[in-house]
């Protein structure tokens, strides 16, 4: 509900746009979109997790299908990197989601379970995780999941978790939704039993946005 409502700002990595977002007094989390599993060393451009926290970041953003698929990162790495943001102190939005043909063929809860099964390897603490559903097909396409669809992936989601995790992490941890949420949809999306909020995109850049959060107020 609105009440219990948690805003999460990401941004690009810089210390300039987390100083602005806080000076503003508003009541928002900051997250980075991307940090490197390595603490130090020679990664140029590369963002490590102490960069984040001292930017004032509470969360990082990983396995996004960008970083998957333009950037080549596989679950391996995806899971380094969750384990050293936990180690780190922070929360973790962890992305998954299929490519269209993966949906096509039937493929999408095998997809998603691998991904999660690399979460899962490298997370001693769900308190400090929220899943994000994000179908590769839908993120700025202007397709997006039928309220139908992203409730049964989610509610699978769920389930998974519950099974090969325990219930009440599955019971307790948010899964949210990614994938062209804007404010035409984003109502009927927020009612589904197993949708706990969502990833935005596009849409955060609009104004628009503000039906977004205030979706359930």
């Amino acid at each position: 509900s609105g009440i219990n409502a948690e805003y999460v700002v990401k941004i690009a990595q810089s210390k300039e746009a987390v100083v602005s977002t806080q000076s503003t007094g508003a009541t928002v989390n900051v997250s980075a979109q991307n940090v490197h599993e390595a603490g130090k060393g020679a990664f140029t451009g590369e963002i490590s997790c102490g960069m984040a926290l001292d930017c004032g970041a509470k969360y990082t953003i990983l396995g996004h299908s960008e970083r998957r698929h333009v950037f080549g990162e596989s679950n391996k790495q995806i899971g380094a990197k969750t384990a050293a943001a936990l180690r780190a102190g922070l929360t973790v939005i962890a992305c998954i989601g299929e490519k269209e043909e993966e949906r096509e063929s039937g493929k999408t809860m095998d997809v998603c379970t691998e991904q999660l099964q690399a979460f899962k390897e490298n997370i001693g603490d769900w308190n400090k995780v929220v899943i994000a559903y994000e179908p590769v097909w839908a993120i700025g396409t202007g397709k997006v999941a039928t309220p139908e669809i992203a409730q049964e992936t989610h509610e699978q989601i769920r389930a998974w978790i519950s099974a090969n995790v325990s219930p009440d992490v599955g019971a307790a941890v948010r899964i949210i939704y990614g994938g062209s949420v804007n404010g035409k949809n984003c109502g009927e999306l927020a009612r589904q039993p197993d949708i706990d909020g969502f990833l935005v995109g596009g849409a955060s850049l609009k104004p628009e946005f503000v039906d977004i959060i205030n979706v359930n107020a």
